[in-house]
């Protein structure tokens, strides 16, 4: 039983393998000694003997060396009973030891510093799927306590319990072995603390972050000493696997922020908000540390990182994000046409109640679903789904790439951030990048022929088998694919063609016959509407408008010949310069034109 102002501390002390001190923890070295003792706050006694539990760890090789300086043998450690078994045991000899009268008795855990529960015992059970018994995850920090008193003695790093010992004039038997002699000393400290002068009391512990809490990240919680990132995740790597890498330190809510690359996808890298600088610095400890097979690197970040990451958002994304405890999805590859009823269908709409396997209810119907949309409100073909339990979720994974329409749709498992990372890129950047523009002033052309709806995995050798005979009509490197804020196929190309009155053709024959299962529009349009797409801009409706109508009235009129003429190509710069100006008087202009 813990409690704010407990009955009695229970002083505990680890030991690993490997690194102690300051670097307990650092190296990822297996427990192999829990010593403890229990002190009776309210009548200032000790009330138990001093115990201890050796542990067997899963490793073959010990470091027999740093066995000795602890008094331990490799024969002794391998004796033992492993971690799980030992926990048991610790937890029912403590709860017998504090039964007083038939009443258990109210305590607390006191550590040396932050490492022994924070970076050995909690990370270990994580790896390890051992539940921790509920007293491990509150505890005194020995220094800090301490410190209360004597602020201006030394700062918490330098504190250690040698030097508090001398400072209070503590002595204890310095025959005793490694651990013992660490929890005897704070065994005195502890009763010189709550006794005159200083009749300090034990009260409010800190607290040890049993779950990752998800939702968006308060902004006032975010600073430059709480950031890290880390790189190396797996690619399927969720936040609560994060999480999960740092158990034992307290991630801020919604503090995970997975980072995605151009083209959307996650990049293996993801910044981490902790609630203080204090577990941000003991976060930095754990570079290298493994998630799985794969080792993580962890270096400092800014909070503004994190912030380009998983700032402020729309209050439609805010809105969708406030429920608590849901879990999300991201669909990715929708139709455009795509309704929330239509993805409600897509994952089996049924009753909560429903005990189908398949069943895979969306939290709260449509309202728990939010369709991600450019600026100008047309779709991007992604969607975030929430499911009211990780059960639920995991249904609805199972239909990744299953399809809705004629497209098949890819599922992932997603976060908090990453719905406003994806919202926010897809609102607030270009719609299209930027290339450099030397790759297109060096190479001109009288002419270029746009194609609309290509498939997304359309590569250029499909569009050259598309436009067949004309392929031979294409100047030298004029295919130009575009692309997104994402760096993804839009559907959208553009052809230099080095014949005005073969594009003109191409467009014409070309013009609604399908690539893949999708039918392809191909229009003709100006040299400088296909730089301003390139450039980051986007056709207005009556620039193409004009483009597609204009080419098929003039071929189907016979106002441009087949044959090649330079009545034919005289019409064609006129169509060119109609399209570009997007003027209607330029109608009348060319009629006038092929009356003459």
């Amino acid at each position: 039983v813990t409690a704010m102002k407990p009955e009695c501390l229970v002083p505990l002390f680890v030991s690993t393998s490997g690194a102690s001190g300051d670097d307990l923890g650092s190296d990822e070295t297996e427990l192999v000694q829990l010593v403890w003792q229990v002190v009776d706050l309210k009548n200032d006694k000790v009330t138990g003997e001093l115990r201890e539990l050796l542990i067997r760890p899963e490793a073959e090789e010990l470091d027999t060396e740093k066995l000795e300086q602890r008094g331990l043998s490799e024969e002794q450690i391998y004796a033992a009973q492993p971690l799980e078994h030992a926990l048991r045991q610790f937890n029912n000899s403590l709860t017998a030891e504090l039964l007083s009268n038939g009443r258990e008795q109210s305590f607390c855990l006191c550590t040396d510093g932050q490492r022994h529960l924070r970076q050995v015992v909690h990370p270990e059970t994580s790896n390890k799927n051992i539940i921790l018994p509920p007293s491990f995850y509150s505890f005194f920090d020995l220094r800090k306590e301490f410190q209360k008193n004597f602020p201006s003695v030394a700062k918490h790093k330098e504190l250690e319990l040698q030097f508090m010992a001398d400072y209070l004039d503590v002595c204890v038997d310095s025959s005793l072995a490694f651990a013992a002699l660490k929890v005897q000393q704070m065994v005195k400290i502890i009763q010189t603390l709550v006794t005159e002068p200083v009749f300090h009391i034990f009260s409010n512990p800190e607290s040890v972050h049993d779950r990752f809490e998800t939702g968006t990240c308060r902004l006032q919680c975010v600073g430059d000493n709480t950031v890290i990132r880390a790189r190396g995740l797996p690619w399927q790597a969720s936040d609560k696997d994060i999480a999960r890498f740092f158990r034992g330190l307290n991630i801020a809510k919604g503090g995970a922020a997975l980072c995605l690359n151009n083209q959307g996808r996650r990049n293996g890298e993801a910044l981490v908000c902790f609630e203080s600088q204090e577990h941000r610095d003991l976060g930095l400890q754990r570079h290298k540390h493994h998630m799985a097979n794969r080792y993580i690197e962890v270096y400092k970040a800014t909070g503004e990182d994190f912030l380009k990451i998983a700032g402020g958002c729309s209050s439609e994304v805010a809105h969708f994000l406030s429920g608590e405890g849901h879990v999300i999805v991201r669909m990715r590859g929708l139709p455009y046409s795509a309704t929330p009823q239509q993805v409600l269908q897509f994952f089996s709409d049924c009753s909560p109640t429903d005990d189908s396997k398949d069943c895979c209810p969306v939290a709260g119907g449509g309202a728990g679903i939010l369709l991600v949309r450019y600026p100008d409100g047309r779709p991007t073909g992604d969607a975030f789904v929430l499911f009211s339990s990780e059960d639920f979720a995991q249904v609805a994974l199972k239909k990744h790439k299953q399809r809705l329409g004629k497209r098949y749709i890819e599922l992932f498992k997603s976060t908090a951030a990453e719905v406003t990372q994806v919202c926010n890129r897809f609102s607030s950047t270009p719609l299209l990048p930027v290339p450099p523009p030397p790759l297109i002033s060096m190479m001109p052309s009288p002419l270029t022929t746009g194609l609309l709806g290509l498939p997304y995995d359309a590569t250029v050798q499909n569009i050259l088998e598309f436009l067949g005979e004309f392929t031979g009509d294409i100047a030298p490197h004029g295919v130009h694919m575009v692309l997104n804020a994402q760096g993804r196929p839009s559907g959208e190309c553009f052809i230099q063609m080095c014949s005005v009155e073969r594009a003109f053709l191409a467009a014409h024959r070309c013009h609604r016959q399908p690539m893949q299962d999708r039918y392809v529009e191909v229009f003709p349009c100006s040299l400088d509407d296909m730089l301003q797409v390139l450039r980051g801009g986007a056709l207005g409706p009556c620039g193409l408008f004009w483009g597609r109508l204009l080419s098929h009235w003039l071929v189907g009129v016979g106002a441009i010949p087949l044959s090649g003429s330079k009545s034919g190509i005289s019409v064609c710069v006129c169509v060119c310069v109609c399209v570009c100006s997007r003027m209607l008087d330029t109608l009348v202009q060319i009629t006038f034109f092929l009356q003459l």
